[in-house]
């Protein structure tokens, strides 16, 4: 028997403005769980049986590009799990992929479909190595070679997403026309190059953000003891009805009835992030990965 594992690790200095971190997860156990939009783009590398996402009515490839969501959904695995996830920041994907992020929009994209030769050579001698210390690094290796190579006019291009996320991250309210200014853009140019990096428009990424805010809050309400109409105004909800209006509508559920279903977390807002696809929030270990030159 397969004893759960969950192993979590710190991108090298270099790929940090990049990648948020690496998880590997291991578990012989059947899994059935609820997951949110978390805002960030994600490469997972399944070594072992891949999951089902029954919303979408598709199971995830042993390469999988998991794009930006809007909703939220259930996972299921038949109990002979392996997998190893690479969590972008919210505006990197596009920079190593050389693909619109948009393209993943709401979806599970087989790596395989994507013509991307270096990233299906990576893929197989993923499959083919038993230490996954070792496949963090071989993903490392990728990942710096692919930064390398980064184009000087997307590079540029990105700079110019950096300001407006962080200001969504830190006050989900702000309108687009605030974002664009910020930017330099036209409100149009500007929308076209959000989705472009993000994934997702900056009006409807507000949305995860404020869900997400909303989540951390809700993950130590116990300690802190603040009351859902603090929630609303601390997420940059307008106030408590379109609070729990706009949750229920990404998750499903009221806050109320989701606190008695599970407890809540926050993906993009916790760092390093357990995962909401387990039952249980465990850490087995968090290693900073510095690549061998």
């Amino acid at each position: 028997m397969i004893q759960d594992t969950f192993h979590f690790y710190k991108p090298c200095q270099a790929l940090q403005p990049y990648i948020r971190y690496y998880w590997v997860f291991k578990t012989d156990q059947i899994l059935n769980t609820f997951t949110f939009p978390i805002g960030c783009p994600q490469i997972i590398f399944h070594k072992k049986t891949p999951l089902l996402i029954p919303e979408l009515g598709t199971w995830q490839d042993t390469l999988t590009i998991s794009g930006q969501v809007n909703f939220s959904f259930h996972i299921y695995a038949n109990g002979h799990t392996e997998m190893i996830v690479v969590v972008f920041q919210p505006h990197t994907l596009n920079l190593f992929l050389n693909i619109p992020t948009i393209s993943f929009y709401n979806q599970e994209v087989s790596g395989f479909d994507i013509e991307n030769k270096s990233l299906i050579e990576l893929s197989k001698r993923i499959l083919d190595c038993e230490d996954n210390n070792l496949c963090i690094q071989y993903i490392e290796r990728w990942l710096l070679l692919q930064a390398s190579a980064m184009r000087m006019g997307t590079d540029y291009k990105f700079q110019r997403i950096n300001e407006p996320l962080a200001q969504i991250l830190k006050t989900p309210q702000v309108s687009v026309n605030e974002l664009s200014s910020m930017a330099c853009l036209s409100r149009k140019q500007f929308e076209r190059e959000f989705k472009t990096f993000v994934g997702m428009g900056p009006k409807e990424y507000t949305h995860i953000v404020r869900l997400q805010k909303a989540l951390s809050f809700l993950q130590h309400q116990k300690s802190t003891g603040i009351n859902h109409a603090q929630i609303a105004l601390a997420s940059g909800y307008a106030d408590q009805s379109h609070y729990i209006r706009e949750f229920k509508k990404h998750c499903g559920h009221t806050p109320k009835s989701l606190l008695e279903m599970t407890s809540p977390y926050s993906d993009l807002f916790t760092h390093p992030v357990l995962m909401s696809l387990l039952f249980y929030h465990r850490r087995d270990a968090i290693t900073t990965f510095a690549p061998k030159k």
